[in-house]
């Protein structure tokens, strides 16, 4: 059995959670999410708590663990929400915020664009040199900061470029003249 598995998930006040067959609903404040589990996997509400069973440990107890998470990170999302927040570093680079999109200069010929999904708000801050990710889905939430990150990764030599903030950026010497 999985350790994570066997652990139920507290859902917070305010927060609902309907499973039908295979498909658990987790709604609250912040809105609603839905996940369907792997064919062997079950879960029940009892008493405030989602509890994650698994038919046979030996096939299916890989997603038993899985499941647990995922539905934990959903009662999260809809409570709380998520958030990333990115720090710009370099001469002239900057984030603007233009409707559905954000414009990212980083010292290309042209901005790179990057199209907001739906279910996610991105907040522009610090005169252009911070950018926050917000939503439900924790996975929405880090795919997008992951790729508005990939346009210019923080390079070790100057430390330019995006990173998350708190993010350590090994910085290197570069080179010795003799």
């Amino acid at each position: 059995m999985s350790r994570i598995g066997k652990e139920p998930v507290k859902l917070a006040d305010g927060v609902t959670a309907t499973v039908d067959g295979q498909k658990v609903t987790v709604k609250g404040k912040l809105g609603e999410l839905s996940y369907t589990m792997h064919e062997g996997i079950t879960a029940k509400v009892e008493a405030g708590k989602v509890i994650v069973e698994c038919d046979d440990d030996k096939l299916h107890g890989n997603f038993h663990g899985l499941a647990r998470a995922l539905i934990n990170s959903m009662a999260i999302g809809v409570s709380a929400g998520y958030q990333k927040q990115l720090s710009i570093e370099g001469t002239g680079f900057k984030a603007v915020l233009k409707g559905k999109e954000l414009a990212l200069s980083l010292g290309f010929a042209s901005p790179k664009v990057y199209a907001i999904p739906e279910g996610l708000t991105v907040t522009v801050e610090n005169d252009g040199l911070q950018v926050t990710v917000k939503g439900i889905d924790k996975q929405l939430v880090g795919e997008a900061a992951a790729r508005i990150r990939s346009y210019y990764p923080a390079e070790p030599y100057k430390g330019k470029g995006i990173k998350y903030v708190g993010e350590h950026i090994r910085r290197k010497q570069g080179k010795k003249v003799a």
